[in-house]
């Protein structure tokens, strides 16, 4: 597959290294205006541009990693040269009937929302598309199955995948630094603290993933009468633990919404 990618940022070049590392048979263009900060991604074969049309009259898929406020000036620049082409949105709040309506109905549109850990073939991609674009969808969801896992959802669930999938990197990160933090209080040298940390959040994600259980049941597992792990999850609790992350999650979507 041929994959034009529009916005180089964190978003845009997480999807470009992911494909060019964990996708067989492709092939991957990005273009952002000052290209000097991802003229690197060439070592990987990935095609570097300032121009946003480069080469992509050859593309199977054009992929919008860019603002919502830059959506209507790249497509009066593209859309006259891209006819039968896919168009994959990453754009945060724009629907799918928005999108169809700013392309005239004249291409295949689906929304996508990935997070930047597609670099590492661990993206929890959410996918979306009208039923009547099936066919030209189903390989960019076998695309984004090679860079972690791609389920497609309902489009009126594409916000929260936002919140979930994509802010919640940011929100595990925190708990993995807050969990780094302690570590160093109890006394491990930071780069010890966080190799604990962030191995031990990964083991645990796995588990879930493996074993497709709820995490209570794992959790059981760790706990033992009179323990030191029920102490402190309790603690945390009593100090908000859920309810803030809960009440982060929603406040992130409220923000989505406007």
């Amino acid at each position: 597959m041929k994959v034009h990618i529009i916005g180089g940022g964190n978003l845009g070049v997480s999807i470009a290294l992911g494909i060019a590392k964990f996708s067989k048979n492709n092939q991957v263009t990005v273009t952002r205006r000052n290209i000097a900060s991802i003229e690197y991604l060439s070592e990987y074969g990935i095609t570097v541009s300032s121009d946003n049309k480069h080469t992509i009259q050859e593309a199977d898929v054009v992929i919008l990693t860019i603002k919502p406020y830059q959506v209507d000036t790249v497509f009066a620049e593209i859309l006259p040269v891209i006819q039968g082409k896919t168009i994959a949105s990453a754009v945060s709040g724009l629907s799918l009937e928005v999108l169809q309506e700013k392309t005239n109905n004249a291409f295949p549109v689906i929304r996508i929302m990935p997070n930047i850990a597609a670099q590492f073939g661990e993206s929890a991609t959410c996918i979306s598309f009208p039923e009547k674009d099936r066919e030209k969808a189903l390989p960019i969801v076998d695309l984004f199955q090679d860079l972690g896992t791609a389920p497609v959802i309902d489009e009126k669930l594409m916000d929260a995948a936002t919140v979930l999938g994509a802010c919640g990197t940011a929100y595990a990160l925190r708990y993995i630094r807050a969990s780094m933090q302690a570590g160093i209080e109890i006394g491990f040298d930071s780069q010890t603290a966080l190799a604990i940390a962030a191995q031990t959040v990964k083991g645990a994600a796995k588990m879930l993933l493996e074993e497709k259980v709820h995490p209570e049941q794992l959790i059981d597992r760790v706990t033992t009468p009179q323990g030191c792990t029920i102490v402190g999850l309790n603690e945390m609790e009593h100090n908000g633990f859920s309810s803030s992350l809960i009440k982060g999650i929603k406040t992130s979507l409220k923000q989505i919404k406007g």
